[in-house]
Formats: structure tokens, sequence, C-alpha cells
């Protein structure tokens, strides 16, 4: 595996967590001795100070770029903008509250090197003793529900597709972003049932995980998501993803 790596980080409103964010990323890369890594911040009609701070932290590392989306499209839209400008041979997505430990990167590419696979889905399901601080009850159980009908709907396998931490070949990741539809939270569900339609290989791996405070999605909008499998299984039957 080559190591050319691109980090997006899609954010809204995140001038408070993304500084200490970007500072770990950075200091990971600089560990890491990549040949090249690029770090691009893709900003989604964000209203507080999100773009100054990302634009800030260009002194530091020269290779952060900011994109930005027209208005708030949705996280979805913002993944599918930031896959679709990278620069490197592969590229990961991390939300910007890094629940996911930059580190845990390392895991996702033994992972693809093991398994000869194109995309590696960061997973708080496989071993839940990974987990350091949990979510509510409530949030919790939602998304094992949530689990079971996406399965139910859609036939992927995989025992939690909701983990912002997913790591992609970038030659594929251009034909499975550009054929994604979905501008909101159901984006992690088409993008990697395109990938099974399309035959790219894809691995679950358990990684660590905390619950960070400061969710920006309100459990209306999770209950919403509910809808997404089955729109996703509607647009396949359509062939709206040929």
């Amino acid at each position: 595996m080559t190591r050319s790596i691109s980090i997006i980080i899609p954010a809204y409103n995140e001038e408070k967590r993304l500084p200490a964010t970007l500072r770990l990323i950075i200091a990971y890369l600089r560990r890491g001795g990549w040949p090249f890594a690029e770090i691009i911040v893709v900003d989604d009609g964000s209203t507080d100070g999100t773009v100054q701070v990302a634009e800030q932290a260009r002194a530091e590392f020269p290779d952060l770029r900011v994109l930005r989306n027209p208005g708030n499209r949705g996280k979805g839209y913002a993944v599918r903008h930031g896959m679709l400008e990278c620069r490197g041979e592969w590229a990961l997505y991390s939300d910007a509250d890094l629940s996911t430990p930059i580190e845990e990167l390392d895991t996702l590419c033994q992972a693809i090197e093991r398994d000869g696979a194109q995309v590696a889905v960061g997973s708080r399901a496989l071993d839940r003793r990974l987990i350091g601080v949990h979510q509510s009850f409530f949030r919790e159980n939602i998304g094992r529900v949530f689990n079971l009908l996406m399965r139910l709907a859609t036939g992927l396998p995989f025992h939690d597709t909701q983990c912002g931490f997913k790591l992609f070949e970038t030659r594929a990741a251009r034909e499975i972003f550009r054929r994604q539809l979905r501008d909101g939270l159901g984006f992690d569900v088409e993008v990697l049932f395109i990938g099974r339609r399309l035959g790219y290989r894809e691995v679950e791996v358990p990684v660590e995980w905390n619950d960070v405070p400061g969710t920006k999605v309100s459990a209306w909008r999770g209950l919403l998501g509910f809808l997404d499998p089955w729109l996703v299984r509607w647009n396949s039957i359509r062939g709206r993803y040929a």
C-alpha cells in the first residue's frame, strides 16, 4: 500500500472542536513519515469561525486545504466534495470531533493490506470493549435498531455503518462517490452499498471510539434517517447507481 493519504474532515460550526482535532492530526502525520499527506477541511456553510480556524492551521501544515460547500448541504455532500477533490492515493474521512483517534488509521491500513480491500469501515460494534465513552442508552439502542433495518433493506453485512471513520482507495472512491445521491446522514449506507455493487472489497474493522459532546444530529433527524436504507434500495431498483 503506497503511503499517500488525504484526510477529509466535514465541518459545520466546528470552531471550538476543530483546532484540537487539527493539532492531533498534524502531529500524527508528522510522526508517520508519509511521503505525501494532506488535510482537507470541507466547510458545510458554517456560520461561526470554522473557516478561519482551518485557514490558520495552514501556517503549521501547508498541505491543508479548505473547501467550501454552497451553503449547508449536509454531511454526505461535504464528504463527497472532499473525496472528489483529494490528491492522495488513499482517502480517510473522519468526523471533526475525532471520536475515533486518528491513530486508528494505522489499524485500517493494516486491514486493507491484509485483506486486499479497497474500503475499510471503522466499526464500534465489532468490539464494544474498545468504546471508552458510550452514547446515551437511547442513542446506542436506536443505533442497533437502525443497523438491523439497514441490513434488511440493503443486504449489507456490516454491524456499524455510521461510525465516521472510513478509508477508501481514491480510485475506488471516485467511482463510488460520483454515484452518491444522498446528502444527509444516509450517505454512509449508500456509498457502502454502491461500493459492493461495483465489486470493491470492503472490510469492517473494530476501532477505538469515544462519544464526544456537541453532536449536531438531533434525535429527530436521526429517526428520519431510518428511511435512508429503503431509499437506497429503491434507487438501486430504479437503476440510479448504474
